[in-house]
C-alpha cells in the first residue's frame, strides 16, 4: 500500500489543512486560541480519511489504530497523566509556594532580577510546565517591580526567560517526553546533550539581567515563609530522573510523595487527595488526545507518501549530518510558528525529524534536542502563544512590551546554531 519511493506533496493536506484553519482562525479572530487545537485535528484528520480512494476505509482504519498503538505513542500519553498527577498533588501541597519562597528569602535583593531568572529555571525543570511557572513567579515578579523600581517589562522577561529554560530541559516536561519518545532515545541522554548547549544561553541571560538591574537594590518584603518538606518531593523526582530512574516510575514516586506531604502538613485532606490528583491528571488530556490524533494523522501521512515527499525536499537542500540537524531545527521552529504549542508542533514534527536522523546519521538524542530546543525559540518569543499571553496577563502588560527582554529564548537559538556548526559529531 505504499506510495512510490518519491513521495506525494498531496499527502501533506491534512497538515495545511490544520495550519490554515488554524492560523486563519487565530488571524481573523485576533487570539491564536480561538480554534481550539484539537478541533483543527480533527478536521485534519477527516480530510486524511477522504484521501487516496484506492485504499479501503477498513485498511486506513488498520493504519491509523497501528500508528496510534505504537509503543512511543502509548508511552507518552501515560507519561502525560502521571505527570499532570504529579504537578497537581504538588501544587495543592503547597510545593510549589514553598520551593519559590525559598529561593527569595535568601536572595539579595541586588540580583532580585537575576534571582527570578533563576528561581524560574528551577521551578520549571521541577515542574516541567513553563505556563505554570510563569504562573507562580509572575505575581512576585511584579511585586519585585513595585518594590526595587525596576521596570516591570524586565522582571517579567526573567520570569518568562526561566519558564523556557525548563520548558525543554526538565524531564516530565510534556515538550521532553515528546521529544524522547518521538526520536526513540533515553531521557537522561537527552538531558545532558540538551544541558549542554542551553547551558552558556542561561549564563549570558543571567549577566544580561544583572546588568540592566544594577544599581536597584531595594529590599523585598512579605511573608516568604517556606516548608522544606514541601520541596522534597521535586528533588526526588528531579534526582530521581537525572540518575536514570524510569520516569514514568519516579513520577508515581514524586506522587506519592507530594500526596503524604499535602495530607502530612495539612495541606489538604484525605478525601481531598484525589480531587487534586485528578485534577492535575485532567489538565494533561488535552494533550494526550491531542497526541492520539496527531498520530492518526502521521500515520496516514506517512502511508500517503507525505513523510517521504518532504525528506527528499529536505535531501536536495541538505548534505550529511550537519544539514540534517539544521533541517530538524527549522522544521520545529517552523511548526511551532503555526501552531502555537510547542509540544504539539513536536508531536506533529517528532515523526518526519525521526526520519531525518535515520537520514542523515543524527543521533537520537541529538535529533531530540534540537527538536525540543528550536520548538521552544519560537514558544518562547511568539507574542501569541500561551506563555506570553499569560505573563501579559498576569502584569497587565502586553507581550509587546516583554518581548525586548526574552534573551532567553533567543540565545538558546544563537547557541544550538553554534552548536549544529562547530562541534564535532560522534563516529
Amino acid at each position: 500500500m505504499n506510495q512510490e519511493k518519491k513521495g506525494r506533496a498531496i499527502a501533506l493536506l491534512p497538515i495545511g489543512v490544520f495550519l490554515v484553519i488554524f492560523i486563519g482562525a487565530g488571524v481573523l479572530f485576533h487570539d491564536f486560541y480561538t480554534m481550539p487545537a484539537i478541533v483543527g485535528f480533527l478536521i485534519a484528520l477527516i480530510v486524511a480519511f477522504l484521501q487516496n480512494k484506492r485504499l479501503r476505509f477498513a485498511d486506513k482504519l488498520s493504519i491509523v489504530s497501528k500508528g496510534i498503538g505504537e509503543e512511543n505513542i502509548v508511552t507518552m500519553c501515560l507519561i502525560f497523566l502521571a505527570a499532570g498527577a504529579f504537578s497537581g498533588t504538588i501544587q495543592a501541597a503547597g510545593g510549589v509556594e514553598s520551593t519559590v519562597n525559598l529561593g527569595l528569602s535568601i536572595m539579595p535583593s541586588s540580583v532580585a532580577v537575576v534571582g527570578l531568572f533563576v528561581i524560574g529555571c528551577f521551578i520549571s525543570v521541577s515542574m516541567g510546565t513553563s505556563v505554570g511557572t510563569i504562573t507562580a513567579m509572575t505575581p512576585i515578579g511584579v511585586g519585585i517591580a513595585e518594590k526595587t523600581g525596576i521596570a516591570m517589562p524586565i522582571c517579567v522577561g526573567a520570569v518568562v526567560c526561566g519558564a523556557m529554560f525548563g520548558d525543554n530541559l526538565s524531564m516530565i516536561s510534556d515538550t521532553t517526553i515528546a521529544a524522547v519518545r518521538t526520536q526513540g532515545c533515553e531521557m537522561k541522554d537527552k538531558f545532558k546533550e540538551n544541558f549542554l548547549i542551553v547551558l552558556p544561553a542561561a549564563i549570558i541571560t543571567a549577566v544580561l539581567f544583572f546588568v540592566l538591574a544594577r544599581g536597584n537594590a531595594g529590599e523585598i518584603e512579605g511573608n516568604l515563609h517556606y516548608d522544606i518538606i514541601k520541596v522534597v518531593p521535586y528533588l526526588v523526582v528531579l534526582i530521581g530522573a537525572l540518575i536514570g530512574v524510569n520516569v514514568f516510575l519516579i513520577l508515581i514516586v514524586g506522587t506519592v510523595l507530594a500526596a503524604l506531604v499535602g495530607v502530612g502538613t495539612g495541606a489538604f485532606a484525605i478525601g481531598e487527595l484525589f480531587q487534586k490528583m485528578g485534577a492535575g491528571v485532567t489538565s494533561m488530556y488535552d494533550i494526550t488526545v491531542i497526541s492520539i490524533i496527531v498520530a492518526a494523522i502521521v500515520a496516514l501521512v506517512k502511508e500517503y507518501g507525505g513523510i517521504e515527499f518532504i525528506l527528499n525536499l529536505i535531501k536536495k537542500r541538505i548534505n550529511g549530518p550537519r544539514g540534517g540537524e539544521f533541517g530538524i531545527s527549522v522544521l520545529a521552529l517552523l511548526v511551532d510558528c503555526c501552531t502555537a504549542n510547542n509540544t504539539v508542533a513536536i508531536v506533529m514534527a517528532g515523526p518526519i525529524a525521526k526520519e531525518i536522523s535515520d537520514e542523515f546519521g543524527v543521533s537520537a538524542k541529538r535529533s531530540a534536542s534540537l527538536l525540543d530546543i528550536f520548538a521552544s525559540v519560537g514558544q518562547g518569543m511568539i507574542p501569541y502563544g500561551a506563555q506570553l499571553l499569560t505573563a501579559a496577563g498576569l502584569s497587565a502588560l502586553s507581550p509587546v512590551q516583554i518581548m525586548p527582554y526574552l534573551f532567553y529564548p533567543i540565545l538558546m537559538g544563537v547557541s544550538a546554531v553554534l552548536f549544529i556548526v562547530f562541534r564535532r559529531r560522534a563516529a
